[in-house]
Order: C-alpha cells, then sequence, then structure tokens
C-alpha cells in the first residue's frame, strides 16, 4: 500500500512524522517525492489527517506522472480520461502554479468522485464530462502545453490486486483498447501546442498497447518526437518491480 503526500499542505518528513507517532509503520519512502510504502495495509480512515487532505493512497508507479510531464507555472494541461482523479491531484500538489488543469472523462458518475477527491484535498479545476476521442465536442481551441493521456486498457499491471483479470479478460478486449487508444492519441495530438509534450500512460505490460501504438503513433504523425522516458519507446514497469504496479509511460513532444 503506497501513500502520496499532498504537499500543499505538509512535507513528506512531517507525515512520517505522524506516520511514527500513530504506530503506522513505513517500509520505504521511493520513487517519487511524495510516495511512503507501508509496512502493512491500513484503512484509510485510520491514516492521520486523510480526512484533512494531507495524503492519498495512490501506487508508486503511478506517481512518477507528473514528473514526466515537466511541467511549469503558467501552463494549460489536460488531463484525459482522468477519473477517478489521482494523477489529475498529484498534478496540482506537483506544480499548483498552472494557469488550468482540465480535467476530462465520459463518465459523470467517475467524474464526480473526482469532485469528491478535491474537495477532500483542496484542489480546484475544470472539469468536462465529454470523450476524448471526440474534442470536437467540449474543446474551446485553445491549445493546452502538457496533455497526459492515461488510456484506457487491459490493465494487466494491476493484475497482483486484480487477479480476476486472468479469467475475464478476452483477447477481443485487447483489440478493443488497442483501437480505441489509437483513435484517442490522434484526437488529442492536434490539442497540443507546438513545443508542448503529451504524455501517453497506461496501466498494462502488453506490446499491443505500450510500444507498438507509440512506434505507429510516431510513423504517422509528423511532427511527433520521442522524448523519453527511458532508453527505448518509453518506460515499461512490471508488476512488482520496486513494490510497485505495472506501469507504462512515453513521452512524445511537438515540434516547434
Amino acid at each position: 500500500m503506497w501513500l502520496r503526500v499532498n504537499r500543499r499542505r505538509i512535507e513528506r518528513a512531517a507525515y512520517l512524522d505522524k506516520l511514527a507517532a500513530a504506530g503506522i509503520a513505513t517500509a520505504s519512502v521511493d520513487p517519487a517525492d511524495g510516495a511512503i510504502q507501508l509496512a502493512e495495509p491500513q484503512p484509510m480512515g485510520t491514516l492521520p489527517g486523510f480526512d484533512d487532505g494531507l495524503v492519498s493512497v495512490q501506487d508508486a508507479a503511478a506517481q512518477l506522472a507528473p514528473g514526466y510531464l515537466e511541467l511549469e507555472p503558467g501552463q494549460r494541461v489536460l488531463d484525459a480520461c482522468a477519473a477517478p482523479g489521482g494523477k489529475s491531484a498529484h498534478i496540482l500538489e506537483f506544480c499548483p502554479e498552472l494557469e488550468e488543469l482540465v480535467i476530462l472523462d465520459q463518465d459523470a458518475r467517475r467524474l464526480a468522485s473526482v469532485v469528491e477527491t478535491f474537495d477532500r484535498l483542496g484542489h480546484r479545476g475544470t472539469l468536462i464530462e465529454g470523450d476524448a476521442a471526440e474534442p470536437s465536442a467540449w474543446w474551446d481551441g485553445r491549445p493546452f502545453q502538457r496533455i497526459l493521456l492515461d488510456a484506457p486498457c487491459s490493465a494487466f499491471g494491476v493484475i497482483r490486486r486484480h487477479p480476476d483479470i486472468k479469467v475475464l479478460r478476452r483477447l477481443e478486449d485487447l483489440r478493443q483498447v488497442s483501437v480505441a487508444q489509437r483513435q484517442i492519441l490522434h484526437a488529442l495530438w492536434p490539442l497540443l501546442a507546438a513545443g508542448g509534450k503529451m504524455l501517453y500512460a497506461t496501466c498494462t505490460i502488453t506490446a499491443t498497447e505500450t510500444t507498438a501504438q507509440i512506434s505507429g503513433f510516431l510513423e504517422e504523425t509528423p511532427g511527433a518526437e520521442l522524448a523519453g522516458p527511458g532508453p527505448g519507446l518509453g518506460r515499461q514497469i512490471l508488476p512488482g518491480e520496486a513494490n510497485a504496479d505495472g506501469f507504462y509511460y512515453a513521452c512524445i513532444n511537438k515540434k516547434e
């Protein structure tokens, strides 16, 4: 069980002191700045300051996203397919001086959970109910300097916490999500400002949804340039690596 400290309200060292005072043991504080791994899982209600927005529950691999985005004050940022909003909240904790964070999801019920999370943490953003593959229905025409696409995927990277994936997932599911990923990538690309960065993220490990998806997009998209992380086509974290979920990240710059 990993925690993310809300750095707008408390530093990680100070929160570690609160955990120690509550008798809650920790196992690690890596790899992300605000990440704390507990020695044993705890009910959220027992975490010091949880209701006051000092901390959230989020896997360590998911906490890497804001760092890869290279956020800067004054930027307009889109978090697409954002619900339930953990990465959106982390973006605002990482760089609260953004001009605007637009939080997009097509599921109204899941967007309601983002509102609850933001109220607890003291964050504010622009929430939009809409389909990332159909920007014409919701985009106001103003470009984004950063886009996080937390794409729909097969979720094999979280299989250790959802072992039913082994039984429920079908080959046709992979085909469908792969098509959806490609559609969203191409739909959102025109929304990115020249010189901007898109971060493609999935909580899975299949090449179809990770390296092959990005390789195909780069071949099909003039002005798209891979910008890491890692020496190859992005970074693949396997389930259990560094005690984290399986995750894939690829940064794509739009040439000036």
